[in-house]
């Protein structure tokens, strides 16, 4: 995956890390990925349901011990 941007959203909680990435994606053009890295357990579900009320697709999501990462298409 080519990777565009990245985002350290770790130690941050909703609604934060979507806030951050909301912001990183406005100065992204279409196509481009954005990986975020949180810690925030919730912020898988928080990401899901980002993607289905902004157009933008959630390309994948994974967890590595308290790491959630989540990559994000620029619709």
């Amino acid at each position: 995956m080519d990777i565009h941007k990245e985002l350290d959203t770790r130690g941050l909680h909703c609604p934060l890390p979507i806030l951050k990435a909301k912001k990183a994606l406005a100065d992204m053009q279409s196509g481009q990925l954005l990986k975020v890295v949180a810690t925030d357990p919730g912020s898988t579900r928080d990401f899901q349901a980002f993607a289905r009320q902004t157009g933008n697709e959630l390309v994948a999501q994974s967890q590595a011990g308290e790491e959630f990462v989540h990559v994000l298409k620029r619709r």
